[in-house]
C-alpha cells in the first residue's frame, strides 16, 4: 500500500446526501456487478496492450507502454490529476521545497495546448515578458500539441546557463513568436516585502513553497505587525498571479492573521475524508486595514487564504475574480516509478463557500488597463474554461478575469487604488473589512 506524501492544493462544495434504504442482498449484488465490470473493462485493456506488443511495427517498451496507459487513466479524469515518473516526481519535490533550473514558468495543459499559468517573479520567463495566457506551440521546434505536461515541463528544464526556445502564440498578434531564454536556478523564494510611501507595508507572495508561512511571517514582523503595525497606514498582501502550492503553507499564513476560527474545510468521497483546519492563535495586525490584492492568475492556495481572509472580515480583496480552482492534490508515491498526482477532495471557505469553477469575487473591483496587444490573450477562461473541470456541483460557473499586471508601478490601476484607500484619497464602503480602526 503506497502512502500519501503531500496535500498540493484544496478543493470544494458537496451537495447534500440523500438516504436510501438498501439489504446487505442490494449492496452485494451491486459490489458484484461492479467488480464484474470492472474486471471486463481490464481484460479489455490486456487484450488491446498483447496486440500491441504483439504486432506494432516495431518491439515497443514495455515500461513506456504502461507509463503511457497510467498517464492517459489519470490525466483523462480532470485538468490537474496526472501520472509523473521518477524524474518528474524529483522535480516537483524540487519545485515546492528547494530550487530547481529551468524558465520558471507554472504551466497546465487546456485541450491539447500548452498555457501559461505564471511566469515566477524574477525568472528568466518573467523577465522576458511571458504573460498568463500564453500558448506555447513549440519547445526548440518541437509542437507541444498533444505533449503530456510532464514531458513539457522537462523539456523547459536542463541545466543553468543552457537555452531552450519557447515558441510563444499571444492573443491579438498574427503569428507565434520564438522567445530565446537562458535557463537559471529558480530560487523558490516566494516571499517580498518593501515599504511604499514610507507608511504602508507592501508583502508579494508569489506562490506557497515549503519555507513560504516562515518568510511571511518575517516579513510581518520586520514590518511591525507584531506592534500592531506602529506607523504604518496599512498593509498590501499581494496574491496575483500565485498560481497555489502546499495547502499546509495556506493554512499556515491565512491563520497568522485569524486568531480563531475554522480556514478551510476539504471534503472527498466519503464520510470520513473530510477535514477542517483552524486557527489556533495569531491575528496580527488587529488595529490596522489590510488589502489583498487577486486577479486571474491567483488560484488554489492563493484563493484558500483570501477565501478565509475575506470571510472572517480581516482583510478586504481588490482587483478581479480569482481562477476558480477549487480541488485538492494529494501526492501518492508509486517506488521508484514515480507518483500519482489525484485530485482527491474539494475545499469550502469557512463560510462554506465553494470557490470551483467559480473564484474568489473582490469587494472592490479594479480592472487594469489591458494593452491593445493582449485584450485576446487576456480574456481568460480560468478553471470553469479548463477542458474536464471538476463542475461546480449545481452553482453557476464563472469564467476567470485578466491576469495581466504592469511592469511599471505607476500603471499598476489596482495596487494603486490599494495605496490610495490606505491613504484615505479614495473610499469605497467595504473598506476597512470589519470596521478596522485607521490610525
Amino acid at each position: 500500500m503506497y502512502g500519501k506524501v503531500s496535500l498540493l492544493l484544496s478543493g470544494i462544495a458537496m451537495g447534500a446526501a440523500t438516504a436510501f434504504a438498501v439489504t446487505h442482498s442490494d449492496l452485494l449484488g451491486h459490489a458484484n456487478a461492479s467488480a464484474s465490470d470492472a474486471y471486463r473493462e481490464l481484460n479489455r485493456f490486456g487484450d488491446v496492450y498483447e496486440q500491441v506488443r504483439a504486432s506494432y511495427v516495431t518491439e515497443p517498451d514495455d515500461a513506456k507502454l504502461v507509463a503511457g496507459a497510467i498517464s492517459g487513466m489519470v490525466s483523462g479524469l480532470d485538468p490537474h490529476s496526472r501520472y509523473v515518473d521518477a524524474a518528474g516526481f524529483q522535480d516537483m519535490q524540487a519545485q515546492t521545497s528547494g530550487a530547481f533550473s529551468g524558465v520558471g514558468l507554472e504551466v497546465t495543459m487546456e485541450g491539447d495546448r500548452l498555457k501559461v499559468v505564471s511566469a515566477i517573479d524574477d525568472t528568466p520567463a518573467a523577465k522576458a515578458g511571458l504573460l498568463s495566457g500564453d500558448m506555447i506551440t513549440a519547445i526548440d521546434g518541437k509542437s507541444t500539441q498533444g505533449m503530456p505536461l510532464q514531458q513539457a515541463s522537462q523539456k523547459m528544464r536542463g541545466p543553468e546557463n543552457s537555452t531552450v526556445t519557447l515558441t510563444v502564440r499571444r492573443g491579438g498578434d498574427a503569428q507565434p513568436v520564438d522567445v530565446k531564454l537562458v535557463r537559471d536556478t529558480i530560487k523558490l523564494s516566494s516571499v517580498r516585502t518593501r515599504k511604499i510611501g514610507g507608511d504602508i507595508a507592501y508583502i508579494r507572495i508569489a506562490q506557497f513553497s515549503g519555507n513560504t508561512f516562515d518568510d511571511f511571517l518575517k516579513a510581518m514582523m520586520e514590518a511591525g505587525a507584531d506592534k500592531g503595525g506602529r506607523n504604518l497606514a496599512g498593509f498590501v498582501i499581494d496574491l496575483r498571479n500565485n498560481p497555489g502550492g502546499l495547502l499546509s503553507q495556506a493554512v499556515e499564513v491565512a491563520g497568522a492573521l485569524i486568531g480563531r476560527g475554522e480556514i478551510v474545510s476539504t471534503r472527498g468521497r466519503g464520510p470520513d475524508d473530510s477535514l477542517r483546519y483552524s486557527a489556533t492563535g495569531g491575528g496580527l495586525v488587529h488595529t490596522k486595514p489590510i488589502i489583498v490584492l487577486v486577479n486571474g492568475g491567483s488560484a488554489s492556495a492563493a484563493e484558500i487564504v483570501a477565501g478565509a481572509w475575506q470571510d472572517h472580515r480581516r482583510a478586504t480583496i481588490l482587483g478581479t475574480r480569482s481562477f476558480g480552482k477549487g480541488s485538492v492534490q494529494t501526492v501518492f508515491p508509486l517506488g521508484d516509478n514515480g507518483a500519482l498526482v489525484l485530485t482527491t477532495a474539494r475545499y469550502y471557505t469557512p463560510s462554506g463557500r465553494s470557490i470551483q469553477a467559480k473564484g474568489i469575487d473582490p469587494e472592490i473591483v479594479v480592472k487594469q488597463a489591458i494593452p491593445a496587444n493582449l485584450n485576446q490573450q487576456d480574456a481568460a477562461g480560468g478553471e470553469a474554461g479548463l477542458k474536464g473541470h471538476l463542475d461546480s456541483q449545481g452553482d453557476t460557473e464563472q469564467g476567470g478575469s485578466s491576469a495581466y499586471v504592469p511592469d511599471n508601478e505607476k500603471d499598476d490601476m489596482q495596487l494603486n487604488a490599494a495605496v490610495e484607500l490606505l491613504h484615505g484619497i479614495r473610499k469605497n464602503p467595504s473598506f476597512p473589512a470589519g470596521g478596522a480602526a485607521r490610525r
